[in-house]
């Protein structure tokens, strides 16, 4: 593991472990950010671990100029229509198994999605700055794609480990065995638009629309729709790339 790695998963996991550790201890003393809403700071905080430690460990590894540099190569904006259908696919297959498998409920209407994409900016896309800007690609200078995916998805989900024990956030009393079978196939989709793109702001996209789904078809919690689920995201992935070395659609 090279430096670049280890400063940034030290730091990520520090603003992580401090912010969320805070929301942990008032939820034991019963203050919820229900009852508190200064408690969204920290957790807000807490989220972005991924995205503050990325500039400050780019920087600190001289591989951005400044925060202007960092924002550019975050929000790379260009790129051609199949890449963004890509996201789209892989967004779709994401949702669609589990509603056909575990059922859903509706909750806001389709059309809001236009307006949470650019919320999840900070309601997870943002964690993409860290994930697939710096420890996807560096895992895999030294390990194959799928087990550098594996790693990635084993540190994504532990990272969110004590959101399951605030009380007020979406997790709590949630399955975190069921939420890691969703991150490892979502780890997939999302290093794969990485590798067939070379883009960040792409994963971003994806993180936000998939979180903004999950707000419009609220999914019962069911182990065998999101193993189906996470298969065909694996096996998507992988094809995708398969493709792509061949024919170099995305870009």
């Amino acid at each position: 593991m090279n430096k670049l790695v280890k400063d940034y998963l030290m730091y990520t996991f520090l603003i992580m472990l401090i912010c969320w550790g805070l929301c942990f201890i008032c939820s034991l003393n019963g203050i919820s950010l229900d009852d508190n809403y200064v408690l969204y700071i920290p957790y807000l905080l807490g989220g972005l671990s991924p995205t503050i430690a990325s500039f400050f460990v780019l920087k600190k590894n001289n591989k951005v100029v400044n925060f202007k540099d960092w924002l550019k190569n975050v929000f790379d904006f260009k790129h051609n229509i199949f890449s963004y259908i890509m996201v789209i696919v892989l967004a779709i297959l994401f949702i669609l198994p589990k509603c056909l498998i575990s059922g859903y409920e509706s909750g806001m209407p389709l059309f809001a999605i236009i307006v949470m994409i650019p919320m999840m900016l900070f309601g997870g896309g943002l964690e993409e700055a860290g994930w697939r800007y710096i420890l996807q690609p560096e895992l895999e200078r030294k390990y194959k794609f799928i087990i550098a995916t594996l790693i990635v998805s084993v540190i994504w989900w532990l990272w969110h480990l004590p959101l399951f024990y605030i009380k007020g956030v979406s997790q709590y009393g949630h399955s975190f065995l069921a939420f890691g079978i969703n991150v490892l196939g979502e780890s997939f989709a999302l290093a794969s638009i990485r590798k067939n793109t070379n883009s960040v702001w792409l994963c971003v996209l994806s993180h936000c629309i998939v979180n903004s789904l999950s707000g419009i078809y609220i999914i019962n919690n069911d182990i065998i729709g999101n193993v189906v689920t996470t298969i065909i995201l694996i096996f998507s992935s992988l094809i995708i790339i398969k493709i792509n070395n061949k024919k170099k659609i995305f870009s």
